[in-house]
Order: C-alpha cells, then sequence, then structure tokens
C-alpha cells in the first residue's frame, strides 16, 4: 500500500484540468500538496482552495519543458514541505493536426512537454524517493497511449504518451527493490479545458503562448464523441489505484472493447503469424554469439 495522509505530494500541470483535481483529492485525504504548473497564477488558485479548505498547499512555477525549471520546482517543494513522497507527473499538451502539416516547434512541443517532461520530473524526484525507501510516481499517459491506433491524426502525442506508459512499466522494474511505485494514468475522456487553454501553455522556445482554439477535425470525430468526465470524479479513481499500487488506471471500463479491437486483437494475431511462420519454415537457428555478428 502506498501512503497518503501525511506524505508530500507534487503535482505538475496543478493549475487546472486533471492536475487540479487531483491536488485537491491529495489534500483531502491528507497531503501537503505542492501545486505546480506553467502558469503560476493558476496554481496559486488551486493551492489557495486547498488552503482555504484547511489543507496544506503550496503553489510554484514549472515548465516541464526545461530541467532546470523543474530542479527549482523541486528545490522549492522539499523547502515548504520536506522531501516529496508522491509525484504526480501529469503537465502535457495536446494536438489533432496531421503529422505532415506539423512544423518542427509542433512536433517538439508536444514530444518535449508529454515524453521528455514526465522523463524530467522522475528523474529529478527519484533520488530521494530512493533515499527514503518509498515513493510512488503517477503519470498521466493517455487512452491514445495505449491505444494509438484507435483515434486518428494523433500521431507525436500518442507516440509520446505511449513512451510514459513505457517509461512507467519499465521503471517498476528498476525501483521494486526501493519499495518505489510507478503507475500510469490513461484517461479516457476527461473534462480539462484543454480545448481552450492549450496553446496558452506553449512555451517561448517553442512559437510561444497563443489564443487559438485547439482544433479537432472531423477525422478525429472519436475525440469529440466521448463521454467526458470531470477532475473531480476521477481524482478518487486515481489515488484509489495509486494506494494500491495498481500499474494502470482507467477511468472508462467500456472501452477494453477498443483495447481489445484496436491493440489486444492485432497483436495476438500478429504472434499467430510468427508461429505460422516458424511452423512453415522452421526455426532460425540461434546465434552461439548472442548479440554478437558472427565473424567471417
Amino acid at each position: 500500500m502506498t501512503e497518503i495522509a501525511g506524505r508530500t505530494a507534487v503535482v505538475t500541470g496543478g493549475g487546472n484540468g486533471i492536475g487540479m483535481g487531483l491536488a485537491k483529492e491529495l489534500a483531502r485525504h491528507g497531503a501537503r500538496v505542492a501545486v505546480a504548473d506553467i502558469m503560476p497564477e493558476n496554481a496559486e488558485r488551486v493551492a489557495a482552495a486547498i488552503r482555504e479548505a484547511g489543507g496544506e498547499a503550496v503553489a510554484l512555477a514549472c515548465d516541464v519543458c526545461e530541467r532546470s525549471s523543474i530542479a527549482a520546482m523541486r528545490d522549492a517543494a522539499h523547502e515548504a514541505f520536506g522531501p516529496v513522497h508522491l509525484l504526480f507527473a501529469n503537465a502535457g499538451a495536446t494536438s489533432f493536426e496531421p503529422l505532415t502539416e506539423m512544423s518542427d516547434d509542433d512536433v517538439d512541443w508536444i514530444l518535449q512537454v508529454n515524453l521528455h517532461g514526465v522523463m524530467n520530473t522522475t528523474r529529478a524526484f527519484l533520488p530521494d524517493m530512493i533515499a527514503a525507501g518509498e515513493g510512488h510516481v503517477c503519470a498521466t499517459a493517455s487512452m491514445a497511449g495505449l491505444l494509438p491506433g484507435w483515434i486518428p491524426v494523433h500521431a507525436p502525442y500518442s507516440a509520446a504518451k505511449a513512451g510514459i506508459i513505457g517509461l512507467m512499466m519499465n521503471l517498476a522494474l528498476e525501483l521494486r527493490e526501493h519499495n518505489v511505485f510507478t503507475t500510469s494514468y490513461c484517461p479516457g475522456g476527461v473534462a480539462t479545458g484543454m480545448k481552450d487553454n492549450n496553446a496558452r501553455y506553449r512555451p517561448a522556445r517553442f512559437g510561444g503562448p497563443g489564443e487559438a482554439e485547439l482544433h479537432v477535425s472531423d477525422a478525429s470525430a472519436k475525440a469529440k464523441a466521448m463521454a467526458f468526465y470531470s477532475p473531480e470524479a476521477v481524482a478518487p479513481m486515481v489515488l484509489d489505484a495509486v494506494r494500491n499500487n495498481r500499474p494502470f488506471i482507467f477511468d472508462h471500463p467500456e472501452q477494453r472493447a477498443e483495447f481489445r479491437r484496436t491493440y489486444s486483437a492485432i497483436v495476438e494475431a500478429c504472434y499467430d503469424a510468427a508461429d505460422a511462420w516458424h511452423a512453415d519454415h522452421g526455426t532460425p537457428e540461434a546465434n552461439p554469439e548472442g548479440a554478437r555478428l558472427a565473424t567471417t
């Protein structure tokens, strides 16, 4: 079990949407919460609401695209509340543009904030968790990462979110001996305000913030048709999974059918094809030198 009461938690992207819901739910369960966001005024609004409700919270500025900003946020969280036991690497951005129509800055931003941001935030906080012999990292991935063949016109985003899942699953093996756990949260439709605010989170080095509303084309119509839950509704599901050290969190159980149709069934069919190839052509002889190339 992962304890929440009395622990210090950091939530990136905590000024709005899922991060806001997580920060408030963590405080409700007795955690001290560092609310980190690229827009400090949003972080302060959430932290103030937590304090007004009797909880402990501090607002911190953080651009997860910059390692130095993550390090400064980590140091400030430690100064405010001591060692961090719970990390919710939640900050992210999205896109529904065809890959060939995206600029280099578009692609780099989506990959940097969603994948490298999670990677670097996790790297910043893990040493203290390992030293303490306890901790939990919960990263916000997406059903678009678990099911990259489901919603079209979503390529860099799906790639980054799939990378988060790989990161969390592999880190679980690395951290097991240290009593540090990892979880991938794969939202299947949460009303986060991203449609209105996505462009405002864009750092200057990727073209700077804007005011344009996120465009979701008809090609990605499935993304429009999903049921969208509130952050307050999904936050208790997330904390329940973290408390029980589950490797995944899903909030739309009916999407299991999409997993079977667009991922599981396809993978199983490809394994069937591999079985058939070996049956028809024989199993290749294993290289006695392992991964080394044979010399001639």
